[in-house]
């Protein structure tokens, strides 16, 4: 096993074992031996879903079983699964059983359940999967910066370099570069970058930021199967990638500059910060 995918199964006990404790996400990532930043993204890229998602459903899975199992308040499994009060727990198990916590209590309701996540390795067949390693130098970008959630990044970057494009926003940054950063919490940067030039002035509502020097993974794709092989470096080369670990708090798109035609076979690249074991 390697050490990736012990630690995802031990941040994922970890949850398990805390359900009802007030869980931080930076103490999660510990467990998996990677920073917060790269961790919610990896959990979220592999399992659909959110952190905060998952532990908010096992808790509801959770309390429905002790609702229908004895003579318990509403109020006290809702204290007990981190709710405020019994209207917000109400609100949140109507949600998600359909039917409320008091109803739950009578013989025969239909409940949903959520399984804890386990993890399983399964060998059905190989698939390729181009990559090379690359050292490379020390680089600066400039680029134009939004905040983003994990939870709906997926849905928001690409209105965000539509935006970008609509407004004129390519006549001074084209977007050679998706750049992610840490930033805190479960938010990170994104920036649309390109290679910054010293001897040009730095727009308004633009930023610089420097990447150290350092080991990548790079994996060559095309931008229409860019999500198809992002979820592969996370869960195909990483968990049997036993030379390296991730490194740095960032990670990198990289687009080539094509005609608007061209955009469906458009080759771009993904860069993972790592380093050796």
């Amino acid at each position: 096993m390697s050490t990736w995918v012990k630690g995802l199964q031990n941040a994922i006990e970890y949850m398990e074992e805390n359900l009802t404790e007030n869980i931080q996400v930076k103490e999660i990532a510990e467990k998996a031996y990677v920073s917060e930043f790269h961790f919610q993204r990896i959990f979220s890229t592999l399992c659909g879903f959110s952190i905060a998602e998952y532990i908010c459903n096992r808790r509801l899975a959770l309390a429905a079983r002790e609702l229908t199992g004895g003579d318990v308040k509403v109020i006290d499994v809702a204290m007990k699964y981190g709710y405020d009060s019994p209207d917000s727990f109400a609100r949140a198990f109507t949600k998600f059983h359909g039917i409320t916590p008091s109803a739950a209590k009578e013989k025969g309701v239909l409940l949903r359940d959520f399984a804890p996540i386990k993890i399983i390795l399964s060998l059905e067949g190989g698939t390729m999967m181009d990559y090379r390693i690359e050292e490379k130098a020390a680089f600066t970008v400039m680029g134009r910066k939004r905040i983003f959630c994990n939870e709906t990044s997926y849905q928001e970057i690409p209105k965000f370099w539509e935006e970008h494009m609509k407004d004129g926003g390519s006549e001074i940054v084209c977007g050679m570069f998706g750049l992610c950063m840490e930033s805190n919490g479960s938010n990170f940067e994104y920036l649309i970058a390109d290679v910054y030039l010293p001897w040009k002035e730095i727009p308004n509502g633009y930023e610089t930021r420097t990447l150290p020097a350092g080991t990548w993974a790079v994996f060559p794709c095309k931008l229409k199967n860019l999500q198809e092989i992002n979820t592969k470096m996370w869960n195909e080369w990483l968990p049997n990638c036993k030379d390296y670990r991730l490194s740095g708090n960032y990670n990198i798109e990289l687009y080539a500059p094509l005609s608007e035609e061209a955009i469906p076979e458009s080759y771009c690249e993904l860069w993972l910060p790592i380093e050796k074991v």
